[in-house]
């Protein structure tokens, strides 16, 4: 802290409890004026209500003593008055490091028993879970939501269905989290003009339930089985080995109406999940796909 602020604190703090315990003896002191039945005058409801005038009860001074005791104190052993250290030499800092390093020490006596285990194993274990939960709110949540739904905004994937775009195996998912995924659909607009792209995109909603045109439905087929099996597999079910999602099953990054699948054909999506080694140990990696893998199993449990 510099000085300007350490002396704008003292003054601050000073002024203000000099201020505050000055008043607070005055009103000790201090004599209201009374009329002859002990009373202040005011009256309300008509007389029926009137104002009297009592000392402070006794307890009720102590305790306010007893503040003010317990105020001096915090402010001679915390750092609070200023650039004052404090007798205790107590800081944040120091108190969230010594309990980072306590955490850390547990963690590691947890984790250690688990390190011969394979991710679905690691699945099967609450504590495990549990643990893999936390890290993946601090770490995951702000692209996949906190229950691991997705995110159509940033085409971020539902993580807790059965739908996967590299595999959905506990060694696949892990190298999804340490190392990351570029993901890229190249735009088709300028192949395929506005005719192309509205016919491909009523083809693959079509095939997803939703009503199209007949003839955009079988015009779009035949652009689908030329241009997009390629990389979508010609019964348009993905292939992992791309990234290539499947477009059949009513699961989508993007959003799956019309509109944004027009959008999806004419303009490509680019989606990247970046690397998380630097920020993860392969320890906080494997709890979080074990997290993940728990969430696919719950859910397919539940039908």
């Amino acid at each position: 802290m510099s000085g300007f602020w350490s002396i704008w604190v003292l003054v601050l703090a000073g002024l203000t409890g000099g201020i505050s315990l000055a008043l607070f003896f005055w009103a000790q002191r201090m004599r209201i004026p009374t009329v002859a039945d002990g009373t202040t005058g005011h009256v309300w409801a008509h007389g029926t209500v009137r104002e009297a005038v009592r000392p402070l009860p006794w307890w009720w001074v102590v305790i306010s003593v007893g503040a003010f005791a317990f105020g001096v104190y915090y402010l001679l052993q915390y750092p609070s008055f200023g650039s004052w250290a404090g007798h205790l030499g107590w800081t944040s800092r120091v108190e969230q490091q010594r309990d980072t390093a306590a955490n850390n020490v547990l963690l590691e006596t947890r984790i250690a028993s688990w390190r011969n285990l394979g991710v679905e194993q690691l699945a099967a274990n609450p504590s495990a879970v549990s643990i893999g939960h936390r890290l993946y709110l601090d770490n995951c949540a702000a692209c996949h939501g906190r229950a691991g739904h997705g995110n159509h905004a940033v085409g971020a994937p539902d993580l807790t269905d059965a739908d996967w775009l590299y595999g959905g195996d506990g060694d696949t998912i892990l190298k999804s989290i340490l190392d990351g995924r570029n993901g890229m659909m190249p735009p088709q607009g300028p192949a395929l003009g506005h005719n192309g792209t509205n016919a491909v995109a009523s083809y693959v909603v079509s095939r997803s339930g939703t009503i199209a045109p007949p003839d955009q439905v079988a015009a779009g087929k035949v652009t689908f089985d030329t241009l997009c099996a390629a990389c979508h597999g010609a019964d348009g079910r993905g292939n992992p080995a791309l990234g290539a999602p499947n477009l059949f099953d009513n699961v989508w990054l993007y959003g799956g109406d019309i509109v944004s699948v027009v959008a999806t054909v004419r303009d490509g999506r680019s989606g990247v999940m970046p690397a998380w080694r630097a920020r993860l140990t392969d320890d906080e990696a494997r709890l979080i796909a074990a997290w993940v893998v728990a969430q696919g199993s719950a859910r397919v449990a539940a039908r």
